[in-house]
């Protein structure tokens, strides 16, 4: 058994930068990225998924606009920057501010978000508003100190996230953010830089209806890389973390790699961007010196849920879409669907971009990201219980494919169907879903989709679109699922527009599997097998 330890110190729950440098943490050297940030555009937005470095990211400008040379050094920002001047900076985290309930809950928590602020440029009690407040300190402290003032807003869109299904409430809090962001154009000439950070983009028009010039660098090659790890940084930056996993592993260095990149790597923030990994999941996982999914321990945003619930979102359709921009890169109040939501937040990510027609391919990006998402989904789409499920059954099931035992593999998902745990309250929903075969399907794919299996359903192919395919090795299975018909009429399907064709030319044996489902009891009651 390996003795090996991790002897560096990954910065686990640590966000800011000049702790990071201080106190020795693993630190990512994106100070180049800065600095071309900050001199690209006075106003600027950055779009990023939870988790991944946003914080670290403003931290990291403060530091830079407050003149902390020192933490710089050695650093790639150290052979391009020749000034480092001092300048007040006013750094705003609001996801302190989420989970306010009402528009005055909302005014009264980002008063006390600016206190500090007060305390050191002082206020005037006939600043009554946030946003009153907010353009007094600004002025303050250019009058205080000479200088212009950097303005550093992170998670500018938690106050509005959980709210995001409630019209009303949403409405008077957005108006609350207006009125609070209204001074950063109208204070232009007392500041330096501006940089707003989220998840989601609201339009310029509902949240920053006056700063005409905030430049959106979310999908801007050259800045793909400035929050996440690059694949290069993963293999200099982490060499030791990966033979200190493969150690333990007991694989090569090379095989322990390519299971992290597996496992966190596949996010793409352009259609020029180079492979990122998630920071947070990476980081835990040489911390803890195991592969293991970090990102989704706290579950999925309620917020998502519900917009994927109001847009009756397609769960199957996440694994290959092909969309123009304007499908995902758009303000959230203008959604047709909760792919803008998808995307921003992280569960979809850019996998090609095709330059002739300017149309992206989106999809999953990753293993830890299937698995998590499918896990939160399960009990919402489908009543499971992805923690029974897993160990129930669907490894079974796959067990008994992999030994091509479709006769077993059938028996075993007859019986877990029989006395399936559904969670509370789905039951009364089963009536009407059990009738449809996309349960059925929409159930078999969330159950495979937890273990990570390459499994996709509804198909597309040329004779139409096959209910399942699941790859094995060295085998394909091709199902069909019946609810108003035979087990026979699902097999001839499956031969009378050519399903299994695709699938016949790489070498793989195919089996079709025909499948009826009985309405009532909820189980397969008859299937064949060619």
């Amino acid at each position: 058994m390996s003795t090996m330890t991790n002897s560096r110190k990954y910065p686990i729950g640590i966000q800011t930068f000049s702790e990071i440098i201080r106190n020795g943490y693993v630190y990512v050297d994106k100070t180049d990225l800065v600095y071309h940030l900050v001199n690209y555009a006075k106003y600027i937005f950055l779009s990023r998924p939870r988790r991944f470095g946003k914080s670290l990211l403003t931290t990291t400008l403060a530091s830079y606009f407050q003149g902390e040379r020192d933490l710089f050094e050695g650093l790639k920002i150290m052979n391009l920057e020749q000034q480092w001047n001092q300048y007040p900076v006013i750094r705003l985290d609001l996801s302190t501010a989420k989970g306010q309930e009402s528009a005055a809950a909302l005014r009264d928590k980002l008063q006390l978000l600016l206190r500090p602020f007060k305390e050191e440029y002082g206020s005037d009690p006939d600043e009554k508003t946030p946003g009153g407040a907010l353009e007094g300190l600004i002025r303050r402290a250019y009058k205080k100190t000479g200088k212009q003032v950097a303005v550093l807003i992170d998670e500018y869109d938690a106050p509005l996230l959980e709210v995001l299904h409630q019209e009303e409430v949403l409405d008077a809090m957005r108006k609350v953010m207006q009125e609070f962001y209204q001074p950063l154009k109208a204070s232009e000439e007392m500041i330096k830089f501006c940089f707003i950070t989220g998840i989601t983009k609201f339009s310029q028009l509902s949240i920053f209806s006056t700063i005409n010039n905030l430049a959106k660098v979310s999908m801007l090659p050259q800045f793909s890389a400035i929050c996440g790890i690059t694949e290069q940084e993963v293999k200099t930056d982490f060499s030791n973390g990966i033979k200190n996993m493969a150690a333990k592993y007991g694989c090569t260095d090379e095989e322990m790699f390519l299971k992290i990149k597996e496992r966190y790597d596949g996010y793409h923030f352009s259609e020029e961007s180079e492979d990122i990994y998630n920071p947070y999941s990476l980081i835990s996982a040489f911390n803890d010196n195991k592969l293991s999914n970090y990102w989704y321990d706290s579950g999925m945003p309620s917020f998502l849920v519900r917009q994927m619930q109001h847009f009756g979102t397609d769960v199957m359709s996440l694994d290959r879409m092909e969309v123009f921009a304007s499908e995902f890169d758009q303000p959230t109040e203008a959604m047709q669907s909760a792919l803008p939501l998808l995307y921003q937040s992280g569960y979809v990510t850019i996998k090609d971009y095709e330059p002739e027609t300017e149309t992206y391919t989106l999809s999953i990006p990753n293993r830890e990201v299937r698995i998590g998402y499918t896990e939160g989904l399960l009990p919402i789409y489908t009543g499971l219980e992805a923690g029974r499920v897993k160990a129930g059954f669907a490894m079974k099931f796959w067990q008994a494919l992999k030994r091509k035992d479709v006769e077993h593999a059938m028996f075993d998902l007859q019986a877990y169907m029989a006395g399936i745990p559904y969670v509370e309250g789905f039951k009364k929903k089963l009536k009407d879903v059990a009738t449809a075969e996309g349960f059925y399907v929409y159930t078999l794919y969330l159950i495979f989709s937890t273990l990570n299996f390459y499994v996709r359903t509804q198909v597309k192919c040329a004779g139409g679109r096959v209910d399942m395919v699941v790859w094995m090795p060295d085998t394909v299975y091709v199902f069909e699922m019946k609810v108003n018909g035979t087990a026979n009429e699902a097999l001839r399907q499956i031969d009378s527009h050519d399903y299994a064709l695709p699938y016949q030319v790489d070498g793989h044996k195919v089996v079709k599997v025909g499948v009826k489902f009985n309405a009532e009891t909820r189980v397969p009651e008859e299937w064949i097998v060619a």
